[in-house]
């Protein structure tokens, strides 16, 4: 069951922090990103913001603290509290503590400082301060080692590297945890962050590179590179570039029994996941017939369930139209060439932030659920031709009463994970 959710994502005045932050700016559409030679969603955490949710991490460590570790630790604050949990005095000591993490760009500036220092001009304390910063954050696992240490858990706690995929990755294995016993409680954390001078100057690299592959382009390939200069619009006509963004999210899933005992709000469950790989040799490539992510909502169904219970699916669409061309070869193939299954995707909202993708389409999808409303495809306002399911263009959420959902997330290389959700009732 998932019983909390907390985020730390790009928002208006300040962060998106809460349930309720959330669903005020998804439920309108509303876009979260700020242009400043490219489109990008920051997340503008000042330090009292981190105190007054975390106002008991000794300023050794916290000193020392990208911009990845306090996201993540907010958002697991805001996840613990939902849930009327604590991560102080051992309440989660024998929790899973899983993170999934999809990019490195928080932990470079530590490992070259590093890297650069010379022995015999550094003064003894500021070798240890070098050294304090590069324990906590040279390594992909930066996030789980300082939750593990706040939380004092003893239970199983590590990171996974699948790209854009990777806290989906760690919500299946959280649900095989519990339906073992392993544990009771996992709390997943997907979280990244993206350089946007990074961003800028790839921008301006494709910008000097478009005149010669223009003269290279051959019958097949994109008329265009890659663009972050205009606004993503994932399933519209229009759509012709990816947004990117930073930001955390965290979902807490325990046993029936756990959330049972203690009276926990249930906003559903985690009924099964699959991961499918398309077995390309390219691996930038991705298979646009959606072969594989077919089989992944299929081995997710089972004998159990059917296609046609699921009404809506939140789709891992980023503004690329490759993803759009074998989501809808998939949900063709999967639902008939005509249908009124709703898909539709907020990454428009916050930008493709990565590793929180597969938290935040479970929190999401399962508050849609809830509410019985189906939140619009941010910045989607002309649905691209041929798309064989409605994308909820516009920015009003559509009424739709269900306890079954499907969520997508994907990595380059082919990676496709498909979770399938249900209300606290759904058998």
């Amino acid at each position: 069951m998932v019983t909390g959710v907390g985020f730390c994502l790009p928002g208006g005045t300040e962060p998106v922090f809460t349930a309720d932050d959330m669903w005020a700016v998804i439920s309108n559409g509303r876009s979260c990103l700020k242009r400043d030679e490219v489109y990008y969603g920051s997340v503008d955490l000042t330090q009292e913001m981190f105190d007054e949710r975390l106002p008991d991490v000794p300023p050794f460590f916290s000193a020392h603290y990208t911009s990845a570790h306090r996201f993540g630790l907010v958002s697991m604050a805001e996840a613990t509290t939902d849930a009327g949990l604590t991560f102080h005095g051992g309440a989660l000591s024998e929790a899973a503590i899983l993170v999934g993490r999809g990019g490195v760009d928080a932990n470079i500036e530590s490992y070259l400082s590093v890297l650069s220092a010379d022995p015999g001009k550094t003064s003894a304390p500021d070798a240890m301060e070098l050294f304090v910063a590069a324990e906590q954050a040279v390594t992909p696992s930066d996030v789980a080692l300082v939750q593990a240490a706040l939380t004092q858990s003893n239970g199983p706690c590590y990171t996974v590297s699948c790209g854009c995929a990777s806290s989906a990755v760690q919500i299946g294995n959280a649900r095989r945890m519990i339906a073992q016993g392993e544990v009771e409680v996992a709390v997943v954390t997907g979280v990244d962050v993206f350089n946007v001078h990074l961003i800028q100057n790839i921008e301006r690299l494709l910008s000097g590179a478009q005149q010669t592959y223009d003269g290279l382009r051959t019958t097949g390939m994109p008329e265009l590179l890659p663009s972050f200069r205009s606004l993503m619009r994932p399933y519209d006509r229009r759509a012709d570039c990816i947004n990117h963004g930073e930001g955390a999210a965290t979902v807490i899933l325990e046993s029936r029994e756990h959330a049972a005992r203690r009276g926990a709000h249930m906003y559903g469950q985690v009924l099964a996941t699959a991961l499918t790989r398309d077995g390309l040799a390219n691996p930038l490539a991705s298979d646009e017939t959606g072969a594989e992510l077919v089989a992944g909502v299929r081995r997710c169904l089972g004998d159990r369930w059917r296609i046609e219970d699921v009404p809506y699916v939140h789709g891992g669409s980023d503004g690329n139209i490759v993803v759009t061309a074998f989501e809808a070869a998939a949900i063709r193939e999967l639902y008939g060439p005509e249908s009124d299954v709703l898909v539709t995707s907020q990454e428009g909202c916050f930008g493709h932030n990565g590793a929180p993708a597969g938290c935040m389409g479970v929190a999401m999808t399962l508050m849609m659920m809830e509410r019985g409303q189906v939140c619009p495809t941010a910045n989607c306002e002309q649905p691209a031709d041929g798309l064989p399911f409605d994308p909820v263009p516009g920015v009003r959420p559509r009424p739709l009463d269900f306890d079954y959902a499907l969520s997508f997330n994907y990595q380059v290389g082919g990676v496709k994970n498909a979770i399938l959700l249900g209300s606290p009732e759904a058998v």
